[in-house]
């Protein structure tokens, strides 16, 4: 991140609290955020039920197309959402953390740099997520990519818990609640910091399409390379 960058993102601990609620997180960003963790969530939770197997799947194809918009909306969205806004170089990582340890922590409106590498690492893991995923479903290379889809979903798992444990955190050091930042799309910052457009229309095509691959998927009217739908899931039912 440019050091211009820096000096519009980041303030010192006093400097947080003379300022006034600002728009940072446009609902694309929020919408995928929610939906992304609920569809892991989802798919977690139905990774070891026959029964369940096409709900997992479509869950999984669910993840990966939110993981393709927010890979894309990272080059085209609003000023934090944007991979630019938030790279983080080892240096300022480290002068991040020692700032916690001060009475007065290192604050950003935006993706603090502790926080850009747990979305980067995420977003990593996401990916290779998918394609295990899509490889086992599709029966290529036998039980390993099986292996390879688990373990990866187990790191996913682990780095979910350290995001979490974080912005807990930090919503405590900063004063601040994040969880509730990433719903309103607000936060404590100075005039001007914040973004100006929230981009619903985006949000409302994305939410859009998740309703309708989901409908499609129910009434059975989905592509060949997605499972078959309800009707399915009822086929499994004496295999759990």
């Amino acid at each position: 991140m440019s050091a211009t960058a820096q000096a519009g993102t980041a303030t010192s601990g006093a400097a947080d609290h003379a300022s006034a609620s600002v728009r940072v997180w446009d609902i694309p960003t929020r919408v995928f955020h929610w939906s992304f963790a609920a569809s892991f969530a989802g798919a977690w939770l139905t990774s070891e039920s026959e029964r369940l197997r096409d709900l997992h799947v479509m869950l999984g194809y669910t993840f990966a197309a939110l993981l393709v918009f927010r890979i894309v909306w990272g080059f085209v969205g609003s000023r934090y959402a944007r991979f630019s806004s938030f790279l983080a170089s080892p240096a300022s990582v480290m002068r991040y953390l020692r700032s916690l340890l001060s009475s007065a922590p290192e604050h950003h409106l935006g993706h603090n740099p502790a926080g850009a590498i747990a979305i980067f690492a995420m977003l990593a893991c996401g990916a290779l997520i998918a394609v295990s995923g899509y490889a086992t479903y599709q029966d290529f290379g036998g039980e390993l990519f099986e292996e390879v889809h688990e373990a990866i979903a187990t790191g996913m798992l682990g780095l979910v818990v350290i995001h979490i444990a974080g912005v807990v955190v930090s919503s405590l050091l900063h004063r601040e609640n994040l969880a509730r930042a990433m719903i309103t799309g607000r936060k404590e910052g100075r005039a001007g910091q914040g973004i100006s457009r929230g981009h619903g229309l985006v949000a409302a095509l994305l939410v859009a399409a998740l309703v309708g691959a989901w409908w499609s998927w129910q009434a059975g009217l989905a592509p060949d390379f997605l499972p078959s739908g309800g009707s399915s899931i009822e086929r499994h039912h004496d295999d759990d």
